[in-house]
């Protein structure tokens, strides 16, 4: 069970207070408007199917940064970026089976290892807020909710498995100006797959959410629903690679890259000093 959390808005303090065991919860609203990031760790075998995988998908899995094998550095999206230490709650996958959920893994990394950051949707809900738009599982203090959809993702070598996607309610209007906002961001899934009826992509109900919180939902909302990088998690349990690592749903890692310019930082010329 994670314990309560204030809201760091510097990443690098955020990522300091994860390392030093002091934040283990989810990251949604933490770090300001820092782009977040979906992560998954494979060993070399595995890691040209899953990029693969990634580049027959780029919604659910918007490709931030590839690490060299056995380097648990991204100096692409942060300086002194550790990512045996720097997420607050991992995953360990055994056989495509979730066997542990620690909040480091330094005594798991090995020297083929290859790390794939991938888009997160949270990095546009700073956006969302300064529009105005309630993002109710920040308000609740809460995980955001996640499912599975009838959706079949594009299979790359071993890797395939369902969409996921990530919810939040919200009045009508606010969701057509949320399609407008998150078209914006690329790198963060963009703009909603699919908005109102559940069950048009296979979920059945949303308040039992396959992963995450159950959501909070006021009345006139209507359910609107983002690509998840959740969704190579599926992909993992399907594959069952002797060894994955990813972090666990919410639990992201924070880089030092401003949501609104990681477009321009990471897909053509520039760094993090312009």
């Amino acid at each position: 069970m994670s314990t309560p959390q204030i809201v760091l808005s510097d990443p690098v303090h955020l990522r300091a207070e994860i390392r030093a065991g002091r934040f283990d919860g989810p990251t949604a609203g933490q770090g300001g408007d820092a782009l977040q990031a979906n992560l998954v760790i494979l060993g070399a075998d595995d890691a040209i199917d899953f990029l693969r995988f990634c580049q027959m998908n780029p919604r659910p899995c918007p490709l931030l940064a590839v690490g060299e094998a056995g380097d648990p550095g991204l100096p692409l999206l942060g300086r002194g970026i550790d990512l045996r230490h720097d997420v607050p709650r991992y995953r360990v996958w055994r056989d495509g089976e979730l066997d542990e959920e620690p909040t480091d893994i330094a005594g798991l990394w090995r020297s083929d290892m290859v790390s794939f950051a991938l888009g997160c949707s949270f990095s546009f809900e700073d956006a969302l807020c300064s529009a105005g738009i309630p993002v109710r599982h920040q308000q609740a203090g809460r995980n955001v909710p996640m499912y599975r959809t009838s959706i079949a993702t594009r299979p790359a070598g071993r890797f395939s498995g369902p969409l996921v996607v990530s919810m939040r309610p919200m009045s009508a209007a606010a969701a057509i100006e949320a399609v407008r906002i998150c078209d914006r961001f690329a790198l963060a899934h963009g703009a909603p797959v699919h908005l109102g009826d559940p069950a048009q992509i296979g979920i059945t109900d949303i308040m039992r959410p396959d992963y995450g919180d159950v959501p909070v939902v006021a009345p006139g909302d209507i359910p609107v629903f983002w690509a998840c990088g959740v969704t190579p998690q599926a992909a993992i349990a399907a594959a069952r690679p002797a060894l994955a690592i990813t972090h666990a749903p919410g639990h992201m890692l924070v880089t030092d890259i401003p949501s609104a310019r990681a477009d321009r930082i990471l897909m053509g010329p520039g760094d993090l000093a312009k």
